[in-house]
This record gives structure tokens, sequence and C-alpha cells, in this order.
């Protein structure tokens, strides 16, 4: 099971892990209500390192992001069940609305994130990786799967 930790223990972790040779993968996201889609970009991401942290957006930010009444989870839940999760490692809560600062202090490998991206020069990103010698991949299945279109769903069901 993984941990959630705070920035300056996973930093500490992240230095330590580079120094034993692990390579360290990357992954973000609001992961608000967890779907087959989350787990599928987690499953994929965590094949490109032999470690895997993730990243979400603290609630102020996915409120931002998203629009009122969101997020549906708070940050600290989703944090603990993304922990949960086999291909997870750790988990951090950042406040901001990019991880480009997180991406710049912990320089994971590889970042990864999802293919709805079209290419990995597309990440808002990508230059930051680049910038301190990482790589940017695209990884999990087509987007099929959309926490917006679940919240939907369900609020269409009578009740």
């Amino acid at each position: 099971m993984g941990r959630v930790l705070r920035l300056d223990e996973l930093t500490e972790r992240v230095d330590e892990l580079k120094r034993q040779g692990r390579t360290v993968a990357f992954a973000n996201g609001h992961f608000d209500v967890l779907h087959v889609g989350h787990l599928r970009y987690l499953r994929s991401a965590r094949e490109q390192g032999d470690v895997l942290i993730v990243a979400i957006n603290g609630d102020k930010s996915v409120e931002r992001l998203k629009g009122p009444g969101r997020p549906i989870v708070p940050a600290l839940e989703r944090a603990e069940l993304l922990a949960a999760l086999e291909p997870v490692d750790f988990v951090v809560v950042f406040e901001g609305d990019s991880p480009a600062e997180l991406l710049s202090r912990l320089r994971p490998d590889v970042h990864c994130k999802g293919t709805d991206y079209g290419s990995p020069e597309k990440v808002p990103e990508y230059e930051v990786v680049r910038a301190y010698g990482g790589t940017t991949v695209l990884v999990g299945d087509p987007k099929d799967h959309s926490t917006t279109d679940l919240i939907g769903a369900i609020k269409r069901i009578p009740g």
C-alpha cells in the first residue's frame, strides 16, 4: 500500500530513491471520483518506473479548474484512496493549478500524462521536464472515461 506524504517528506524520499538508482515515474490529476480510466492510467504510469508518485490537485485548485461543486471528494480522502491502489507508491496533494513546480522540485525521471494530450510535446509541463533531463510520456487507454460524464450520469438517475 502506498503512502500519502507531505512535499518535504516526499522530496527526501525521492532523493533517496534516486541515490539507489531507482526510476521515478510521476502522474498527476484531480482524481475526483475514481473510475476505471484512472486505474488504467495509473497502471500504465507505474510501468514507466520502479516507483510511482501521484500528485493530486488540492480542493481549491479543482474548484478553479472544474467549477463550482467540485471536487465531490475532498483532497485528503482522494489521496487516501489513491494510496490504496496497487500501482501507487506515494501520493502528494498540491495546491497549484499545474504540477510544474512539483516537477521542478522532485525531478522525476518520467512524467506520465493521459493519451488525451495527443503527443508529449502538447503536455503543458513538457518543457519543464525536458529542461531538467526528464521524459514526458503518454500512458493509459484512450480517454473513454470522464469524471464529469460520470457525475452527469449519476445526476440523471431519478430519485
